[in-house]
């Protein structure tokens, strides 16, 4: 029933909102397992991985500082982020610059209510198949890939938050 309930919100949304949003959206084929990669970050920290995000609904969004579409998503996901945390909803954005001082620049301009991990992250993305700048991705409390979203424009929020509100309505996996 949870599966139809989100295919209606899908159809509803599309149908006030229009295709052009859903173009670069795809359901995730078989919803398959999140890649377990590591990020890398600045500094010597140590890499972040996925583990600790069990449970929780993940919007993961790759980035770059030369990203038009970017510039407008961040936003949308500082949005995100604040609205729908305490319903169980982390947005990690993965930065793929190859020079740091470029995402500090952006992010300087840019601020994030969310998390971002910023540094060679270049495994993670090719782990994810990333294709275009920037990709998001929407996984589900068991860790699995459910949507897969390819650049960002205005009207692409209100179908992604749709969606993310239909996954943090799925019961949690049980243990």
């Amino acid at each position: 029933m949870i599966r139809s309930a989100g295919a209606l919100a899908l159809m509803s949304v599309l149908l006030v909102s229009g295709v052009d949003a859903a173009d670069t959206l795809t359901p995730a084929d078989g919803a398959p397992v999140a890649p377990s990669c590591a990020l890398q970050v600045e500094n010597g920290q140590a890499p972040v991985d996925f583990t600790p995000y069990r449970g929780r609904v993940v919007y993961v969004d790759f980035w770059a500082s030369w990203c038009g579409p970017c510039r407008q998503s961040f936003p949308f996901m500082n949005e995100m982020q604040s609205a729908l945390a305490d319903q169980g909803l982390t947005v990690l954005a993965i930065n793929l610059d190859e020079e740091s001082a470029d995402a500090q620049q952006f992010l300087a301009s840019h601020a994030a209510s969310f998390t971002v991990v910023a540094g060679t992250n270049q495994a993670c993305a090719t782990a994810f198949q990333v294709q275009a700048m920037p990709s998001s991705y929407l996984i589900d409390r068991a860790g699995r890939v459910r949507y897969i979203h390819h650049g960002f424009r205005a009207g692409d929020a209100e179908l992604l938050r749709a969606l993310t509100e239909t996954l943090l309505a799925e019961k949690p996996p049980t243990p």
